[in-house]
C-alpha cells in the first residue's frame, strides 16, 4: 500500500511543475485521494460488497469531484492532475503511466450489461482537458488525446486523437529536431500534451493545398515568360501573349500559412 502511495507521490512530482514537495502532493492533490479511495472501493467490488465499493466511491466524489466506479481498473503510476469533473466509467482499463486531465470522460455508448462499455487506454496514454473516449476500443500505448475531443473509435499506438468527432494522426518518424524536443521534455520531468498546430490535421490540410496552389501559380508564371521569350525570338509572329497575363508570381502563400498558424 505504502509503495503504490509512493509511486503516485513521485509521478505527480515527475509530471506537474507546480508540485514543490511530497507533503503538498499527499495533502493538496484530489487526483492522489481519488486514486487512494478508487483502490478501496475496486477491493470492496472484487470480493462482492458491490454496495460498500460504491459508497466508498460516493464519498470519493463528493470529495475530489472525481467520479470513478469501484470496477474500473486502474494501473500503476497513473496522474489524475486537478481532476475536477473527471468520470471514469465501470469497465474502464487505465494503463501505467497515463496522465487523465481535468473534465475527461471515459464513457460508453452502449446500454448492454455484461459488455465493454468503457474504453481500455493502454500505458502512457495522455488524456487531455475535458475529452470524451467513448466506447469499449483501445487507445494504444503512448497515445494522446487532445483537449476537447471526442473519440469514438480506436486510436493506434503513439498516435493523436484531435476534434469533434476526432480525427486521427498516426505517429510519424521523428527527425533529429524532434527527438531532441522530446527528451529535453523528458529531462524536464514534464511531456507537454496540448496539441500544436503541427498536429492539426485541418492546418495540415491547408498547407498541403496553400502549397499546392503556390507551386500552380509558379508553373504558370514560368509558361506565360516562356511563351514570351518565343514569341519575342521570333520577330515575324506577333506577341501571342495576352496583355493581361501572369508574368510574375502573385500567389501570398506565406501570408496564407500565417493565417492559420504555420
Amino acid at each position: 500500500m505504502f509503495q503504490r502511495l509512493r509511486e503516485d507521490i513521485a509521478c505527480i512530482l515527475e509530471r506537474d511543475p507546480a508540485a514543490r514537495s511530497a507533503w503538498e502532493a499527499l495533502t493538496c492533490y484530489p487526483g492522489l485521494h481519488a486514486l487512494v479511495l478508487h483502490r478501496r472501493a475496486h477491493w470492496c467490488w472484487t470480493h462482492g460488497l458491490k454496495w460498500l465499493g460504491r459508497f466508498i466511491s460516493h464519498c470519493g466524489r463528493f470529495l475530489t469531484g472525481i467520479e470513478i466506479h469501484p470496477g474500473a481498473t486502474i494501473g500503476r503510476k497513473v496522474f489524475i492532475d486537478h481532476g475536477m469533473g473527471v468520470v471514469i466509467g465501470e469497465m474502464a482499463e487505465i494503463g501505467e503511466g497515463c496522465t487523465i486531465y481535468q473534465g475527461v470522460t471515459l464513457g460508453g455508448t452502449a446500454l448492454i450489461k455484461g459488455a465493454k462499455r468503457h474504453p481500455t487506454l493502454e500505458a502512457g496514454v495522455i488524456v487531455g482537458a475535458n475529452a470524451c473516449v467513448l466506447g469499449g476500443f483501445t487507445v494504444g500505448a503512448g497515445a494522446r488525446i487532445g483537449s476537447l475531443a471526442v473519440v469514438t473509435k480506436p486510436v493506434p499506438p503513439g498516435a493523436t486523437a484531435v476534434g469533434n468527432p476526432a480525427r486521427i494522426i498516426e505517429a510519424k518518424v521523428q527527425d533529429a529536431s524532434d527527438a531532441q524536443r522530446e527528451a529535453q521534455a523528458a529531462r524536464m520531468g514534464f511531456s507537454a500534451y496540448g496539441v500544436t498546430q503541427s498536429d492539426d490535421p485541418l492546418s495540415q490540410a491547408l498547407r498541403g493545398l496553400i502549397d499546392n496552389a503556390s507551386g500552380q501559380d509558379h508553373q504558370i508564371a514560368l509558361l506565360w515568360q516562356a511563351i514570351e521569350t518565343l514569341s519575342k525570338a521570333r520577330s515575324s509572329d506577333k506577341d501571342c501573349v495576352p496583355s493581361d497575363a501572369a508574368r510574375t508570381e502573385c500567389f501570398e502563400a506565406a501570408k496564407l500559412n500565417q493565417l492559420i498558424g504555420k
